[in-house]
């Protein structure tokens, strides 16, 4: 009896001790992403027929990544934090930031959502498909709702500035009104977004997905 006691008393040691080692391991990569994430953000690029205002960037691969290896909440930690760190950096009265973290948080937590249940190339894929999905009807809303109201609101810029900003950048498509912007200018770029940062985090899954996972994945 004492001898069963002793194995159980062992076994609540060694599963604690693999716990304190899980969350120590949690918040490291979570630190590390965010820095990562931080850095490519501090690295946008403006785009073709894009206005000046719509920058592009990879930071959320790091998030992806904290995502896939620790769960969908890792990967909305990351985005807050680096939209938290780069709030004294920002222009816009953090009315970006925040947007960029509800569509950086929606994106990442529906591809590693996804990549929890199937833990596979395939599964990848999947999520990274749905994720630019989700990121793309989710900017929808959000600049429609949300971020242009508020530029104007809060920061004097009127709504038919941004129309004719957008208009002038594109030159392809005539764009007239709030939707237009919407559907020719922010569905494009978070269609591309998606998609680039999609390619780079599969080709990079690829040498790394073991590290995502403890267990032996599908083909």
């Amino acid at each position: 009896m004492e001898d069963v006691r002793t194995n159980e008393a062992k076994t609540g040691l060694r599963a604690k001790k693999v716990n304190r080692r899980s969350m120590t391991y949690r918040i490291a990569l979570t630190g590390i992403m965010t820095a990562l994430a931080e850095v490519l953000m501090l690295l946008e690029i403006p785009l073709p027929l894009m206005p000046a205002f719509l920058k592009y960037d990879f930071s959320d691969i790091p998030a992806l990544f904290a995502g896939f290896a620790c769960g969908p909440l890792a990967g909305v930690v990351v985005e807050f934090l680096k939209n938290l760190i780069h709030m004294p950096f920002t222009g816009t009265q953090y009315i970006g930031e925040v947007a960029n973290f509800i569509c950086g948080s929606i994106f990442v937590f529906t591809g590693a959502m996804i990549y929890s249940k199937i833990r596979s190339k395939k599964g990848v894929i999947l999520s990274l498909v749905c994720g630019t999905i989700a990121l793309t009807v989710a900017t929808c809303f959000v600049n429609y709702y949300f971020s242009l109201p508020l530029y104007e609101k809060v920061m004097g810029f009127p709504t038919p500035a941004i129309i004719a900003m957008c208009d002038k950048a594109n030159t392809i498509v005539s764009i007239k009104s709030k939707l237009d912007v919407i559907l020719m200018t922010f569905v494009p770029f978070n269609i591309f977004k998606g998609l680039t940062v999609s390619m780079v985090a599969f080709l990079c899954y690829i040498p790394l997905h073991s590290f995502f996972s403890d267990e032996k994945e599908e083909a």
